[in-house]
């Protein structure tokens, strides 16, 4: 992603509804390149949906206007390049049970950055080694610990070199032992610069 001037990401009035109930009301949030913010609240309040709408997973009102690096998230074609600049990393994973560890990590590289399966395969190792989990790179997702898969989604988002990560959630489908694996591998992340925001209830972060 280029270096911006501005805010890397941007919103200004975002309303969601679903129906009559109004999850999110003039929301105005800027972050800025390397910044790490984090989203703290009840459940039902719109968090998540929040930061799904970044990528637009979520639909909003056309009077709000998202921007990720200049960019603005609307349906078309620049929503495809927006998508690819932002990686997410799920409170379920979401990693390919009939793929092993290293094939979850190479996918999108192959797949949308049109990455060599060479290239896509070294870098692949270079990022479970990043995550602590190299020695696990030709098992089944189902043969991990929740802690190990969340690892492995985390090395999948970044894979794609984004220029921002959203966590939704991250830490709260894993049992409390394996809270504290998945909170290291952030914040050595932070301490490298790069741009997240973070939906949890872990006050641990």
């Amino acid at each position: 992603m280029a270096k911006t001037t501005g805010p890397l990401i941007s919103i200004r009035r975002l309303n969601k509804a679903y129906g009559t109930f109004t999850v999110l009301h003039d929301i105005d949030l800027d972050v800025a390149e390397g910044e790490v913010v984090c989203i703290i609240g009840p459940s039902g309040s719109g968090k998540s949906t929040l930061i799904r709408c970044i990528n637009h997973l979520e639909a909003f009102s056309p009077d709000s206007t998202i921007t990720v690096d200049g960019t603005r998230v609307a349906p078309g074609p620049a929503l495809a390049k927006v998508r690819a600049e932002v990686g997410m990393v799920f409170q379920s994973f979401n990693l390919f049970p009939h793929m092993t560890v290293l094939r979850n990590v190479m996918l999108a590289p192959m797949r949308v950055r049109k990455a060599s399966p060479e290239d896509a395969e070294r870098k692949a190792r270079e990022l479970l080694a990043r995550v602590g989990i190299s020695e696990q790179a030709e098992k089944f997702p189902g043969q991990l610990s929740g802690g190990q898969q969340q690892r492995v989604a985390i090395a999948r988002a970044l894979a794609m070199e984004p220029g921002v990560l959203l966590f939704d959630e991250p830490t709260s489908s894993l049992d409390p032992e394996m809270v504290g694996e998945v909170l290291d591998v952030m914040r050595k992340l932070a301490g490298t610069g790069v741009t997240m925001i973070i939906v949890t209830h872990e006050m641990g972060f």
